[in-house]
């Protein structure tokens, strides 16, 4: 958040994504108004990623609830922001938390809150969104599990299903892809090129490709050894692929 921050201070337009906030290793009241106030501050330009984590150690060292109920505890984080954001004074008596008459103010500038996706593709992280989100976050910048087009459509299908069950427009949802950018030289297992490698025409490629099939939005992760490689890759993606992924 403090990052965050910063980055709001210093543009005007820029979307501000959370990818992704594990929420179990949160207070939910102060991430409830550190959120609010961080949308207030960046004219409503924020956007709330979380998940319900996967390493039980990162668990015991931050003393979080149990690394067993962390689909359950995020499920009622995500339900005790939105009464924060949307009621004043709120009270809650759930299973893991409690407050009576609190107030989180100022409320969030975008109504009725910001939008939150749920990152993950297990079948709980599924339910979750089609239950509380506002938008599906895979994660596919991970070399073991890197989630090509033909597993991301059975996903949307699995979503579809799940979300018209509970009542609500899968159409409404965002679906984000939290994509890699692997270097030139880098291939699967079999020899074959990783999507998001290689030249700047097989990336911009692969970016139609993912429209194709519903992805609405694709966070890149530009992450080098230092400061300066990582400036350096997003400039490079900006001048040689942007233009022919958008022309």
């Amino acid at each position: 958040f403090s990052i965050l921050g910063v980055v709001a201070g210093a543009t005007e337009r820029l979307r501000l994504v959370t990818s992704v906030l594990v929420l179990p290793y949160r207070n939910p009241v102060l991430t409830a108004k550190m959120v609010a106030s961080l949308d207030v501050l960046s004219g409503g330009r924020l956007t709330l990623g979380v998940g319900a984590g996967w390493l039980r150690e990162e668990f015991e060292a931050l003393n979080s609830p149990a690394f067993n109920a962390r689909g359950a505890v995020t499920d009622e984080w995500i339900t005790i922001f939105k009464q924060l954001w949307s009621q004043s004074p709120a009270s809650f008596n759930g299973r893991f938390y409690q407050y009576s008459d609190i107030r989180c103010e100022p409320l969030p500038l975008q109504k009725p809150h910001p939008p939150i996706w749920i990152g993950g593709h297990s079948r709980a992280a599924l339910r979750r969104t089609a239950r509380h989100g506002d938008g599906w976050h895979p994660v596919g910048a991970v070399a073991a599990a890197p989630l090509p087009p033909q597993e991301i459509c059975a996903h949307l299908d699995t979503l579809k299903a799940l979300t018209e069950a509970e009542s609500r427009d899968f159409s409404a949802l965002t679906i984000s892809y939290k994509a890699p950018l692997y270097d030139a030289g880098t291939s699967s297992p079999d020899g074959s090129r990783r999507p998001f490698s290689g030249t700047p025409e097989q990336i911009a490629g692969d970016i139609r490709t993912f429209a194709a099939i519903g992805v609405h939005e694709l966070i890149f992760d530009f992450r080098g050894q230092s400061i300066t490689e990582s400036i350096g890759r997003l400039q490079w993606f900006a001048a040689e692929v942007i233009p022919l992924a958008t022309g």
